[in-house]
C-alpha cells in the first residue's frame, strides 16, 4: 500500500458522515393526522384567494372614458343610449350608473339613496366568502398547536412507560410534532396576508364607486342640464 493510499484512507475515515436529509413530503407525513385538516384549510385558502383576486381585479378595471361617455349622452338627453352603454359594461360602476339613470326624474334624495344602496350591494358581492380567509387565518395555527401539544403528551407518556429519559427519544419525537405548528403557521400567515390584501383591493373599488356616485349626483343636480 502506497503512502498516498494510506493518507486517502485515513482522510476518508476521519471525514464526518453526511447528515441525513428529509424531503418535504416525508416531513409532512411525519406531522401525523392533524396535517389533514391543515392541508384542507390550505387548499381552501388558496382557492378563495385566487377566486376573489380575479373577481375583484375584474371589478376594478373600468374604461377611463366610460363615465365621460355616459355623461355626454346624458347631457345630450340620450338617456336610453346611456342605459344601453351601462348594460353592455359588466362592472360595478356601470350597474351603479344604470340604477341612477333609471331613477332620473325622481327626487335627488331618492336617486342618491338608490345609487348608494347599489354601491353597497356591489361591495357586498366582492366581499363574498372573504370572511372565510379570516377564519382560516385564525384556526390553522390552532390546529398546528393542537398537533404539537398532542405529540408532546404522547412523547412524555412513552417516556413514562420506558422509564428512560433519553435526549434522542425526546428530540426525535418532538421535531416531528413541531412540524404541525410550522404548517399551521404557514397556512395562517398566508390566509392573513391574503385577507388583508384583498380587502385593500375592495377598498379601492369602494373609492371608485363613491367617486362615481358623487360625480353622478353632481351631474343631475345641475338644472341647466335637464
Amino acid at each position: 500500500m502506497t503512502l498516498l493510499q494510506i493518507v486517502t484512507d485515513t482522510t476518508a475515515a476521519a471525514a464526518p458522515a453526511a447528515a441525513p436529509t428529509i424531503s418535504l413530503l416525508d416531513m409532512i407525513m411525519k406531522g401525523g393526522f392533524i396535517m389533514i385538516p391543515i392541508g384542507i384549510l390550505s387548499v381552501i385558502a388558496i382557492y378563495l384567494t385566487v377566486e376573489r383576486f380575479l373577481t375583484i381585479n375584474a371589478a376594478s378595471k373600468v374604461d377611463p372614458g366610460f363615465m365621460a361617455n355616459v355623461k355626454t349622452l346624458l347631457l345630450d338627453g340620450k338617456t336610453e343610449a346611456a342605459l344601453s352603454m351601462c348594460r353592455a359594461n359588466n362592472s360595478p360602476i356601470a350597474r351603479l350608473l344604470e340604477k341612477g339613470i333609471k331613477r332620473l326624474g325622481k327626487p335627488v334624495k331618492e336617486i342618491e339613496s338608490a345609487v348608494e344602496n347599489t354601491g353597497k350591494l356591489e361591495i357586498y358581492k366582492l366581499e363574498k366568502n372573504l370572511s372565510y380567509l379570516g377564519i382560516i387565518a385564525g384556526i390553522a395555527p390552532m390546529f398546528g398547536f393542537v398537533g404539537t401539544i398532542a405529540g408532546v403528551i404522547r412523547i412524555f407518556y412513552n417516556i413514562s412507560l420506558a422509564d428512560n429519559i433519553s435526549i434522542g427519544l425526546i428530540a426525535g419525537g418532538l421535531y416531528e410534532k413541531m412540524i404541525t405548528s410550522a404548517a399551521g403557521l404557514v397556512v395562517g400567515i398566508f390566509a392573513h396576508v391574503a385577507f388583508h390584501y384583498l380587502n385593500t383591493m375592495i377598498d379601492r373599488v369602494s373609492f371608485q364607486l363613491e367617486s362615481t356616485t358623487v360625480e353622478f349626483i353632481d351631474l343631475i343636480q345641475e338644472p341647466s342640464k335637464h
